[in-house]
């Protein structure tokens, strides 16, 4: 979906070191076994349902932030406010942490999707419009992965074709012990942007990402891709 926006991505990628290459999504969805979709909720239009707890799937769970690295207040372009990685490097091993009542996490059924979808909450928390889709979202893989691919939503087409200053989307992407393996800024456009991500070498050594943004009207998420180990017992 949307071949110019992957070539962005591509381009606009800036990896700590060359360990992280972009890949197609479908690619990823047809090879990996493990999706999360967020469907075992009711369908419920936003504001939805408010989570002060992590999200869990077999494999995967889904939290707003790593412990040892807070989360600070940043302002967009048009001032609203959003999360972003405080000072300090996630803990040994990377775990993950909650935010305040009403600034972690929600689930609606989101319009731009047609499907439930993680709205992450930011600082305006989830009473407010302002607060759905501005905040920070942690994922932690049970298993260490060599790939993991999500769709994301950012700010909807401006009516009369008023565009708003666009934002910026960063996934931090770290290995079990904390170390940041790469950091991958892309500036996608309104609308749908789907994502994958292998590590250059194939091995598995992904083992978090924390994705914040500085996007106008904010960031949905859904249909997260990764891989379930198989235990042999």
């Amino acid at each position: 979906m949307r071949l110019a926006l992957f070539i962005t991505f591509c381009l606009s990628a800036l990896p700590l070191r060359a360990e992280i290459r972009p890949v197609p999504y479908a690619e990823l969805a047809a090879t990996l076994g493990a999706r999360q979709d967020f469907e075992t909720l009711p369908l419920r239009p936003e504001p939805g349902f408010n989570l002060d707890q992590n999200i869990r799937t077999p494999g995967l769970t889904i939290g707003s932030h790593f412990a040892g690295q807070p989360l600070i207040t940043r302002q967009g372009p048009t001032g609203a406010s959003h999360d972003a990685p405080g000072p300090g490097t996630p803990t040994r091993p990377l775990a993950l942490r909650t935010d305040a009542p009403g600034q972690n996490l929600s689930v609606a059924l989101h319009r731009g999707f047609g499907s439930n979808a993680l709205l992450p909450l930011g600082p305006d928390g989830f009473a407010r419009l302002s607060g759905r889709g501005e905040g920070a979202v942690a994922l932690l893989f049970d298993s260490d992965q060599s790939a993991f691919g999500l769709r994301l939503h950012t700010d909807y087409a401006a009516p009369l074709g008023r565009a708003r200053p666009q934002g910026v989307v960063t996934l931090d992407i770290y290995d079990r012990s904390g170390k940041q393996l790469a950091r991958n800024t892309l500036r996608p456009g309104p609308g749908i942007t789907e994502i994958g991500l292998r590590t250059s070498d194939d091995l598995p050594r992904i083992a978090g990402v924390l994705v914040t943004n500085l996007d106008p009207g904010g960031i949905a998420l859904d249909d997260i891709l990764f891989q379930v180990t198989q235990r042999l017992y």
